[in-house]
């Protein structure tokens, strides 16, 4: 998961700011970017939130940073 790590050091975060803002402790996110652990997809989503990236840049599978655009509520309408 080198992205996770990337993106941490480009916004110059430490990894206990980051634990601070998101709830997720220092040891989880020092497993998961030295790859000892794979994030939930709880965390994903949170720390896509937190850097305004996907999920997709965060698990190394693009190399875009810029997130996908929200999905429109009417998307989500029951038929």
């Amino acid at each position: 998961m080198k992205n996770i790590k990337l993106i941490r050091v480009i916004k110059d975060y430490t990894q206990l700011k980051v634990q601070m803002d998101t709830g997720i402790s220092q040891s989880t996110l020092s497993k998961y970017e030295c790859g000892e652990l794979v994030p939930t997809a709880d965390n994903l989503i949170i720390l896509s939130r937190y850097y305004n990236t996907s999920v997709d840049f965060l698990l190394d599978l693009t190399d875009e940073k810029v997130p996908y655009p929200p999905k429109s509520t009417a998307d989500c309408r029951r038929t």
